[in-house]
């Protein structure tokens, strides 16, 4: 009985192999299609829930350089180049490497138009041919000097009489004239041009070896920041100047009799024949009284002279040698208003009575008397040859020279 139940399940057991046997077998000739290979995480498609990775962003360009520089020309043998300085809010200077002049200066109306405030000369050749310091860095005394002549430590010194019998802002070839070498950063406060200049032992007469230096920073203040400084191995005379023309309405615009100019100062240097000789008289019940706003316009003839025009040197109230208020130009048919503050004692309100229409500026325009004007922070003229001012002109060795002044701009 029991071997027989056995049998029975074994035969049971081995008829289901043979079944399951032929199943397989039956697999090996199926002709339809393979079953897809299994898929790998690394290949497995995202779920349709879950958003497909975000494309590579395309790279920002690189932001514009706030100063370029190009070729402007050559001169004595050197290349001089142009500089272009831009603010962020979109006023333009540009500068040469020839008398660290400043060429263009760009600022915006009331309505935002950009105009160039500066008077100027188109090409290099034309600096050079002609101009009467349009923009320049004067040097090594700016202004004039009695006679052409100074003693200093018991010499004297006889210098170019370049200005009838007088001596004016540095001579025949003056720091206005020659190559100065720049360097251009852009720092924090904006855009910059650092001008550098040796002059030498006895140029244009004077003792001692002379390190000069012109700053211009066009700050995103809208300022234009001047810094000057100097240094001598030798016992010399130092009052350098900015020479800029200006003109609010545009350099193209026609007279600067509209302007109304302001200038913080109670007292000025007479000047026969244009050479202060120690003089110091009030402004007030003048036709120098500019101590509340007045257009430059309205007692341009009263001052007479040859030719008739302001041409004078304004003592600046306030600590000589402190940053402080000096004048505010504004032309009100644009609205342009400049604020310039120094630290110098003096400046020269100069009216452009010497320009007469005979020669071209920028663009071909002719620049007829009174187109632009000059607001030059500095030493008294003719210091060295008046004892009460002698010594804020000498540089001895050791010292440093600097001057600073700031013109800030904007519109009403």
């Amino acid at each position: 009985m029991e071997m027989k139940f056995i049998n029975r399940s074994y035969r049971r057991t081995f008829s289901a192999g043979l079944g399951v046997l032929a199943l397989v077998l039956a697999g090996c000739h199926r002709t339809g299609p393979e079953p897809a290979p299994p898929v790998s995480e690394e290949s497995a498609p995202a779920p349709a829930n879950e958003p497909a990775a975000p494309a590579p962003a395309p790279e920002t360009p690189a932001p514009a350089p706030w100063v370029t520089s190009e070729p402007f020309g050559e001169h004595a043998g050197k290349l001089v180049k142009r500089h272009t300085l831009k603010n962020q809010h979109g006023l333009v200077l540009k500068v040469i490497d020839y008398g660290a002049i400043i060429t263009e200066l760009h600022v915006p109306d009331r309505d935002g138009k950009l105009g160039d405030v500066v008077l100027g000369r188109d090409s290099l050749a034309d600096y050079v041919e002609s101009s009467p310091y349009f923009g320049a860095t004067i040097g090594r005394v700016a202004n004039r000097i009695k006679g052409a002549r100074f003693e200093l430590e018991g010499k004297t010194y006889v210098l170019a009489n370049n200005d009838g019998p007088n001596h004016l802002h540095g001579g025949k070839v003056g720091w206005d004239k020659v190559v100065w070498s720049a360097e251009t950063k852009e720092t924090e406060s904006g855009p910059q041009v650092i001008f550098t200049y040796t002059s030498p032992d006895g140029e244009e007469g004077y003792p001692g070896t002379v390190q000069a230096t012109t700053v211009y920073t066009l700050t995103h203040d809208n300022e234009l920041r001047v810094e000057m400084r100097a240094t001598s191995d030798r016992t010399t005379l130092i009052n350098m100047a900015h020479h800029g023309y200006w003109n609010l309405g545009g350099h193209e615009s026609g007279t600067i009799r509209d302007h109304e100019l302001t200038l913080f100062a109670e007292k000025y240097t007479p000047a026969p024949n244009l050479v202060p000789n120690g003089e110091i008289k009030q402004v007030q019940g003048t036709a120098f009284d500019f101590r509340t706003p007045k257009l430059i316009g309205l007692d341009l003839e009263k001052v007479k002279g040859t030719p008739i025009g302001f041409d004078h040197n304004w003592i600046i109230s306030g600590e000589a040698h402190t940053l402080r208020p000096v004048a505010v130009l504004k032309h009100p048919g644009s609205g342009r208003v400049m604020e310039l503050s120094a630290n110098q004692p003096g400046v020269q309100f100069y009216s452009g009575n010497f320009l007469d229409g005979t020669l071209k500026g920028k663009g071909g325009i002719a620049y007829p008397q009174y187109s632009g004007l000059c607001l030059e922070s500095q030493k008294f003229p003719n210091s060295v040859n008046v004892p009460a001012w002698r010594d804020e002109v000498i540089l001895r060795s050791g010292q440093t020279y600097e001057h600073v002044m700031v013109h800030r701009f904007r519109a009403e």
